[in-house]
Formats: structure tokens, sequence, C-alpha cells
């Protein structure tokens, strides 16, 4: 009888694995998830990575769908960088290779063609056209397109091209910093100011406290150094047309002789016909950070600062602080690029900065690194929703020197928003261990009462200052003997901490 009914069971066996395989077939040959992601689920994915590596999030490691629904999850703007197929290593040659001649040239034409094609092909109500779907068609700086995109089937295309060196989207940002569209901005004069806050000088200025900590020993270093004939590139939301001492009043007292150029890069908008924004400040941050670095010893009571006697070069190339729009990525790589190709520009500081790296904005920095500019960069200020990140971009990268901010304490501690790191090379002192209100002194949008300014932004402009202060002392040096002696001038230094880098920098001790 088993015998009998033995084949009865193994058919109905055999149907069952028919059924289960069939159904495993099914699920293996259903079609790829239809439509973008949601934000959410991006978010998620980008929080998860902060998370785990705790460095910023590279696009680089999501797939085409991901790219795709990013980039039309924020306003379908894509960098696309280019090269020829057999080029290799050309972020660390850029500034170093001709970028345009006719092979290079040949492979941009190809992109564009290509692209404008197969959209009009996916799309044939479009009519799409060169000038409608690229937005720099008339700038060949760097070999970078930035581009409009609305399929997938497009950016797939793009990913298996050899010429293709990195497609990202441009205008995607995270959660609370997409909404913070403020930050860092709102600038208004102290309304009273401790006298332990500064000290008074001739002709009437004051001294940030934290210039005098005796860490830092900046007012001992003007003895030898003001900065004279060294030019800061400053990269930021521009200088307030309404302060003098960074307009009519840049020459004043102790301050002369020297240059003041004001220029924007940001973009209020997204196609050719967009209008520049100007170089005025809409924010405060920028004629902040000028102030510490740059603002004269003049007169009115005002706060002067590190290096008064340099020349400044005064970018607005974004809107705050976070690099998280398609223009603010273009303005703050185009500034890049043009204090690259300036050769008085010594210095290029950046208190801004973003936790997604943008292969487009380091295009910018390997740029102005390969024409030997010494590049600051800010380590982060956190809110109370990003304490958790290190360092982010571009300070992570290795071609910027990172800063950030510590307090007065008797042991080196953190200021209560700056982010720390494996990455940060030094730090300064702004903020008063007593109170944390209470940091560096700087100037505000207008007048000669200070601001109070504290955070990795104010530790950068400070360091970029002092480091003109170093370079005046012999302008033929070289960045890496600058470097050095800012190293050796260190607290810390021989040593390295893994959240302080060398330590505070002593002014007086670097310049000698």
């Amino acid at each position: 009888m088993r015998l009998r009914f033995l084949p009865a069971f193994l058919a109905l066996a055999l149907v069952a694995l028919s059924c289960s395989r069939d159904a495993l077939d099914d699920k293996l040959a259903a079609p790829p998830p239809s439509g973008p992601m949601s934000k959410a689920e991006i978010d998620q994915i980008v929080e998860s990575s902060l998370h785990e590596l705790n460095t910023p999030f590279r696009w680089a490691t999501a797939d085409s769908r991901m790219l795709w629904s990013a980039s039309v999850r924020s306003d379908s703007i894509m960098s696309l960088g280019y090269k020829p197929p057999h080029e290799a290593n050309v972020e660390q040659r850029l500034g170093l290779i001709d970028t345009n001649t006719d092979e290079w040239q040949a492979v941009r034409n190809k992109l564009i063609g290509l692209i404008v094609e197969e959209t009009n092909k996916e799309f044939p109500g479009l009519n799409a056209t060169p000038r409608s779907l690229f937005l720099n068609l008339d700038w060949q700086g760097l070999p970078v397109l930035d581009v409009k995109i609305f399929s997938q089937r497009i950016v797939e295309q793009l990913l298996e091209m050899p010429e293709v060196r990195y497609l990202e989207p441009m205008g995607y940002g995270m959660g609370e910093l997409e909404r913070r569209s403020d930050s860092g901005c709102g600038v208004s004069p102290a309304g009273s100011i401790p006298a332990a806050d500064y000290t008074t000088a001739s002709p009437n200025v004051k001294i940030p406290w934290n210039f005098s900590h005796s860490s830092m020993n900046v007012p001992q270093a003007w003895n030898t150094s003001t900065g004279a004939g060294i030019k800061i590139a400053l990269i930021d939301t521009g200088t307030s047309p309404n302060q003098p001492k960074l307009g009519s009043q840049f020459n004043s007292g102790y301050s002369q002789g020297r240059s003041l150029e004001r220029l924007g890069t940001h973009i209020s908008g997204y196609w050719w016909w967009a209008s520049n924004d100007g170089p005025d400040d809409q924010c405060g941050h920028g004629t902040q950070m000028a102030g510490l670095a740059a603002a004269p010893r003049g007169d009115g009571g005002a706060s002067v600062g590190v290096a008064y006697n340099c020349n400044l070069k005064a970018f607005r190339a974004c809107t705050d602080v976070v690099i998280n729009s398609s223009s603010e990525k273009n303005g703050v790589r185009d500034a890049l690029y043009i204090s690259g190709n300036d050769n008085a520009v010594r210095i290029i500081s950046m208190s801004i900065g973003d936790v997604f790296y943008s292969s487009t904005v380091a295009d910018g920095v390997f740029y102005a690194y390969n024409k030997n500019k010494l590049i600051f960069a800010a380590a982060g200020t956190s809110f109370s929703w990003t304490s958790w990140w290190g360092v982010i971009f571009p300070a992570n990268m290795a071609e910027t020197v990172a800063v950030t901010g510590i307090t007065d304490a008797a042991s080196m501690q953190k200021c209560s928003s700056c982010h720390s790191g494996p990455e940060v090379d030094f730090v300064a002192v702004m903020q008063r261990a007593s109170d944390a209100g209470r940091t560096s002194l700087t100037l505000a949008m207008s007048g000669n009462q200070p601001a109070y300014v504290g955070g990795s932004s104010a530790a950068t402009a400070t360091t970029a200052g002092i480091a003109a202060l170093v370079w005046a002392t012999n302008p033929s040096q070289s960045r890496t003997q600058v470097l050095d002696r800012l190293k050796n001038a260190s607290s810390i230094y021989p040593s390295r901490n893994s959240n302080f880098g060398w330590g505070t920098i002593d002014a007086a001790e670097a310049v000698n």
C-alpha cells in the first residue's frame, strides 16, 4: 500500500516544490521598484552611514536609483565630472593639466549631446536643448557640467561610461539641515561687553580677550608681523556694505596700504540668465569672519582682526554656513577656482561646510591646493541635532587644514558647539569655559560696537589670520614651510591629539 501511494506523495511534493520555485522565479523576475525613493528612505540611508562611519556621506556609495531619487527629490540638478577615458588621478592634477584641449572638449561635447538626445528620446515633449538642460555651458574652468537629469535610465547610462568621473545630486539636503536655511546668520552687536572680554589698544580698537590668551599671544606677534603683503581669500556669505571697516575704513589707523576685493559667485537661480547675487552679506557670518581675520586697527572702538594689515579677497559664495544647495556648491567651487588663479592669494579661509561630500566643491579644493594655496576649513559647529557628527566636509579632506574651537579651561575642551575628530589639525581658544555666550569679538554688520562669535567658524578665520602673520615674515616661504612653523609653535606638537590635532598656535612664537 505504501508503494502504491508513494508516487502520489512524490507528485504532491514535486508540485509543491515546483510552486515554490515558480514563486521564487516570479519574485526574482519582478521588475525593480518603480518611481523614486522617498525622502525619508534616502535620509535613513544617509543618517545610518553618518552614524556608522562618522564621516561626510559620499554619493559614490549610492546606486543609480538613490542618485536619481535624491536628484528628483530636490531640484533635479546633478554635477557631472568628466575626463578622457585614459586619464587617471584627475583630481590630484587639477590646476596642473590643461582641461581645455581638443581631447577634453570632445568628451564634454559627447556627454552634452548624449544627455540631450536621451532626454528627448524619453521625454519627446520636452524639446530639450543644451541651453535648457545645462546650467554652466559658458564656464569651462573645471571639467564639470551642471545638468538637469530626469531619468534613472540616463543616470545608469552615464555611470557606465569611462568618461564620467562622478555623477551627484547637487541640491539634496537632509532633514533639519535642509530646513535651516539661515544657519550661522542673524548677527547683532553685543548689548554690553564685560571689560574682561577685551583690551584697548591704540588708536582706539578692542582686542578680543582670546587673542591675548596665553596659548595664542596674538598681540605679542604684532611686534614682528601684522600680515602686510599677504592676501587672504575668504569664501563665505560676503561682507556687509554697511560696515565701513570692510569698506571705506579698511585702510585706517595702523592699517594702511592694503587691498580689499569684494566678489560674488553665488547665483540667485539655476539658469543661464539668473543674476549674480553680488558681494553683499545678507547673513552676517562672512562679515564676522572677515572681522576676525582682517578688521583694521582703526578707531571708534571696533574690534581688530588678527592680520590687520593683510589684503582681503572676500566672496559671497553661499547664503549661510551650510553648503547644501546647487547654487551654493557652484558658488563655493567657483570662488575656489578664482582664488586658485590669483597668484597673490596665499591663504583661503572657509568657515563653511556640509555633512555631504560634494565632488564639484572638492574639484575646487583640489584646484586651489594644486595652485599652492594654504586652505583652512572649519571642522564643524553643531546644533542640537548635529552634535554627534564628526569633522564635516571640506575640512575632512587631506588638502585642507581643519580647525575647531576650544574653551579657556585649564585642560583642552572643545567649545560647546564645536566638532572635533582625528582630521582636526589646529584649535583656537574661542569660548569662556564659565560662560558659553562669551566668545570672541568681531565686527557686526554695521557700526563700531562688536558682536560675539564662536564655534569652529571663528577658530578657522582666526587661524587663517595667524598664518598670514607667519607668511608675512618671509613672503618667499612655501606653503609647507608656513605650515611647519604653525605646527612647531603649537601646544601639543610634535605629538598629535586624536581630537585636537597639534593644539593651539602660539602666534608670537610662530612669527619668530
